[in-house]
C-alpha cells in the first residue's frame, strides 16, 4: 500500500480549479518532487499531500487513511514543512518545539531533545526553513511533504531525512530537478 495516493484529486476554490486531477503514488522511503504550474498549484498540492486541505474532486489517502473521513489518523503519518513558515513567531526555539511537540502529543522534553540533536545536524540552514523542518520531523512522521523547498538546503535535509518518503512541490521543472538532484547527491553514499 502506497504511503501517498492521489486518484484524480482536484481542488477548487469559488469556481476556480487550482489544482487539475492529479494521480500518484508514493512508497515508504521513496521521493517525488513534482512541479507545478504556479505557487499557488504548488502550495494546494502540498496541503492536498499532507491531509489539510481536501480534494474537492478524487481522492487522497495517507497510508490507508482518507483525511476527508480519518484526518487525525492521516495527519499523525505526515510531517509538513510550509513555504512561509510562522515559527518565528515563536519567542523560543523551545517555546516552538514545545508546541508542536503537543500537536504530534509527545513528551516535550524529549521532543526538544530530539530538535536539538536535528538542529546541530541542520547546519547552514536558515532558521526560517530550519525550525518548521524540525517541528515536521519531531513527531518521527512516515512521510514529509514539503512546499517548494529550495534545493540550497537539500543536502542538510538529506542528512535528517533518511528512510523517509519525501514528497516536494516546485514552481517549477528546473527547482524540481535541482532539489532532486541536490537531494540524491546528498543521501548517496561516498
Amino acid at each position: 500500500m502506497p504511503l501517498l495516493e492521489m486518484r484524480d484529486a482536484s481542488f477548487t476554490r469559488d469556481g476556480t480549479t487550482i489544482v487539475h486531477p492529479l494521480s500518484l503514488h508514493l512508497e515508504r522511503s521513496e521521493r517525488l518532487a513534482l512541479p507545478f504550474s504556479s505557487t499557488r498549484e504548488a502550495a494546494t498540492v502540498a496541503l492536498l499531500a499532507a491531509g489539510i486541505v481536501k480534494a474537492t474532486h478524487g481522492r487522497v489517502f495517507i497510508s490507508e487513511f482518507d483525511p476527508r473521513i480519518q484526518p487525525v489518523q492521516a495527519k499523525r503519518l505526515v510531517g509538513y514543512v510550509p513555504y512561509d513558515a510562522v515559527a518565528h513567531e515563536f519567542a523560543t526555539f523551545e517555546d516552538y518545539v514545545t508546541y508542536r511537540s503537543a500537536l504530534w502529543a509527545m513528551d516535550s522534553g524529549s521532543a526538544v531533545d530530539l530538535a536539538r540533536a536535528l538542529l546541530a545536524r541542520l547546519d547552514g540552514v536558515h532558521e526560517a526553513f530550519a525550525r518548521p523542518l524540525i517541528g515536521a520531523l519531531v513527531g518521527h512522521p512516515a512521510l514529509l511533504v514539503l512546499d517548494r523547498p529550495l534545493a540550497l538546503y537539500a543536502p542538510q535535509v538529506a542528512r535528517v531525512t533518511s528512510g523517509l518518503a519525501i514528497f516536494s512541490t516546485h514552481a517549477s521543472g528546473e527547482q524540481a530537478r535541482a532539489f532532486e538532484d541536490a537531494y540524491a547527491r546528498a543521501a548517496t553514499p561516498a
